[in-house]
């Protein structure tokens, strides 16, 4: 389900999404403790309540605390109380005995990284989770967390349009041997070209971030716009295209985009079948080049909370 952003769904049409996406094959869950705060987690807890052993969920701790809208509200915590607190409050309002995939949501960086994943590691140990995530970790932290235990999935902001982490993370991912997980894949919705305003609602996150103010958002809608002729000769959507491009990074990367409606995913999945060429690749890349994009990808109060925000732990 998508987080902070679009028109609020019912929970029938969000558990239909759910159960109709396992008819496509889709069997992998990702949510997390802080969507809600807990309501989304405990919505996926009743939609797989009675098939659990065909899905597998992911979700992630250390985002504490009611974020708001603007996300200026979030908590970082990774100290081991907390770790073992939020696992066992996942686990109760999934529902479900034990955690396919458990990430660390945001990185704690008052607290050592390798007190945290002590703490996760023994979570592994008792049964509680099954394997071990991180998201918006830097390299280094990535290299650290995998040396107390094996981190089987980074997940991480990858599309067309945030081409950062090429750089340094995914090269380190995948010499680890790290499965990546892209999120925000269709650039929170823009990469679809369905948003022609940058009018949001008002507990719309988007409202706050750099690529969605006015002027940026033009210049990013002129970018969308000018590969729609590609996506009419691949007879696909905007959105399918963009989703085609995080298929074609590699078989180690799997996106997740967000969707409250059925129509949705459906498009979504069927993304994987559109194959891109090696020129259509580059013309993408060399559209959504970094110095076309208007905008940071996040505010300024966020980096501080990712990857952007890295100083050298304790």
């Amino acid at each position: 389900m998508s987080m902070a952003y679009h028109p609020a769904t019912s929970d029938e049409e969000c558990i239909a999404v759910i159960h109709r996406a396992l008819q496509l094959g889709i069997t992998h869950l990702d949510t997390s403790d802080a969507y809600g705060p807990h309501i989304n987690e405990k919505l996926v807890g009743q939609a797989v309540a009675k098939q659990r052993s065909k899905y597998d969920i992911a979700t992630k701790f250390g985002a504490a605390g009611n974020a708001g809208a603007s996300g200026q509200g979030m908590r970082i915590r990774g100290d081991r109380a907390y770790v073992r607190e939020a696992v066992q409050g996942s686990l109760d309002r999934l529902g479900v005995d034990c955690i396919d995939l458990f990430y660390q949501h945001r990185i704690d960086r008052t607290v050592p990284i390798e007190e945290t994943w002590s703490e996760l590691k023994e979570l592994v140990n008792e049964g509680k989770v099954k394997y071990l995530g991180i998201s918006e970790a830097s390299a280094e932290e990535i290299r650290r967390a995998h040396a107390v235990h094996p981190i089987s999935a980074c997940q991480l902001e990858w599309s067309i349009w945030t081409r950062d982490v090429e750089e340094d993370i995914v090269p380190t991912c995948r010499k680890l041997g790290i499965g990546i997980v892209a999120y925000s894949p269709l650039g929170r919705g823009f990469l679809t070209g369905q948003i022609k305003s940058p009018d949001f609602q008002e507990n719309d996150r988007r409202a706050a971030w750099p690529r969605y103010q006015k002027e940026a958002f033009e210049k990013n809608l002129k970018l969308v716009d000018s590969v729609k002729a590609l996506a009419d000769r691949k007879g696909c959507t905007l959105g399918q295209l963009a989703l085609a491009w995080v298929h074609a990074q590699g078989e180690d990367v799997f996106p997740i985009p967000g969707t409250k409606r059925l129509k949705y995913l459906e498009e979504n999945a069927a993304a994987f079948f559109v194959e891109l060429t090696p020129e259509n690749k580059r013309f993408l890349e060399d559209t959504f080049h970094q110095d076309n994009v208007a905008g940071e990808r996040m505010p300024e109060h966020q980096k501080q909370n990712s990857y952007l925000g890295y100083k050298k732990t304790p």
